[in-house]
């Protein structure tokens, strides 16, 4: 199999993905515009050939690059870069070169927040109302239909960049005096709580491994006020998160593919879809995976996509929580403390790069633990300030 590997060096922890596909067979072609030198070591090990193009952006650029690589190789049977910022990219050299996989048609649905509420509603689920507005009166009218706060993103986006929660009618008028020129959406605010349905399907659109996360807070609220951050993995899945995701999966067919799909729960105990991310989730996600159930998730991708089967026994032994610190807050415990205390709970830390850290924090820690009472007295205990 000839797997193209499209930026392979970003996001730096997503290198194992790289390294098992080479370890089980496949011929692994990386693809980018970083400097070859300046690769790790472990991927420059994980690589048959790389080829560095000026700019990754300059599409002429990536097709002479994967016509080289058809050239010397053959058919190429994957392309993949398991990053939001190049799934469109992702999705035109393979329906350019009739790669498996999403391809152009497919991208709307997939970005746009107002194309995924026809999806979710397609499958029997019950977004949040939302509206694209193009004009400060279409806006108002949503607004006199559903109330105040209204809830305004970009359409096509990721996270909570740009996100604003508007509480009044002279708000929502200040926002379209400096709203830029991109589609936004206005959604009726929902309080809740946010969850998480993550998983990996197989080439038969079958999910073969699931979980789901608990966030303290929602990411815009942790972006727009510097809070701390954290999330925690669980052990058990609710029935009806389950049936929730299932449902969505099927309708997009997704097959061989990383997914993340965030909820709201309602105080009530409603479950409300918010939006879907069709690659794995971000930050320290993937190895939070493999330290709540002993496995490792990078092993299995490959076996997925050479073999089509998920070999790992997945029992949910540990709940896993990331907790991020701010580098603007005097924290009790150093870093060196927290390690020495709980050594066997705090299993990973890490300096969080800066493009991620407005979102999870300065400074990151991954917990496990059998007991979710322990796990959390250690997680307040990381961030209790002096």
């Amino acid at each position: 199999m000839n797997f193209i590997g499209f930026s392979p060096y970003f996001p730096p922890n997503y290198t194992p993905f790289w390294v098992e596909l080479r370890r089980k067979g496949a011929t692994v072609l990386g693809l980018g515009d970083a400097p070859y030198d300046e690769l790790r070591p472990e991927l420059r090990g994980a690589l048959n050939e790389y080829y560095r193009v000026g700019n990754a952006h300059h599409y002429d650029e990536l097709v002479r690059a994967l016509g080289y690589f058809t050239h010397r190789y053959g058919k190429i049977d994957r392309l993949e870069s398991h990053n939001e910022y190049w799934l469109e990219s992702d999705a035109r050299l393979r329906t350019d070169f009739n790669i498996p996989g999403f391809h152009n048609e497919d991208m709307a649905r997939i970005k746009r927040k107002s194309e995924m509420k026809k999806v979710f509603l397609a499958a029997g689920l019950h977004p949040a109302r939302g509206v694209v507005a193009h004009n400060v009166a279409q806006a108002k009218a949503f607004a006199d239909e559903v109330g105040y706060p209204l809830i305004a993103k970009p359409d096509i986006g990721v996270g909570a960049a740009s996100t604003h929660k508007l509480q009044s009618r002279s708000e929502l008028t200040d926002f379209f005096d400096q709203k830029p020129l991109e589609d936004y959406i206005f959604e009726e605010y929902i309080a809740g709580d946010i969850e998480t349905f993550d998983g990996l399907t197989d080439q038969d659109a079958q999910i073969v491994f699931s979980s789901s996360m608990k966030y303290n807070t929602g990411v815009m609220e942790t972006v727009n006020k510097n809070l701390e951050f954290w999330y925690c993995m669980r052990r058990v899945l609710p029935a009806d998160l389950v049936n929730a995701g299932e449902r969505i999966v099927n309708a997009y067919q997704l097959r061989e593919r990383f997914f993340h799909f965030e909820f709201f729960r309602t105080p009530k105990g409603k479950l409300v879809p918010l939006e879907v991310n069709m690659r794995p989730p971000g930050g320290l996600t993937i190895e939070m995976f493999n330290y709540a159930n002993d496995i490792d998730i990078c092993c299995e991708y490959a076996n997925v996509v050479l073999h089509n089967r998920f070999e790992a026994k997945v029992k949910r032994p540990y709940f896993c929580a990331y907790v991020g610190r701010r580098s603007d807050f005097d924290y009790k415990l150093s870093v060196e403390e927290v390690l020495h205390a709980y050594p066997q709970q705090a299993v990973h830390h890490e300096q969080i790069s800066g493009i991620f850290s407005a979102a999870i924090g300065d400074y990151g820690f991954i917990l496990r633990s059998p007991d979710e009472e322990e796990l959390f007295t250690i997680l307040d205990a990381i961030v209790e300030k002096e």
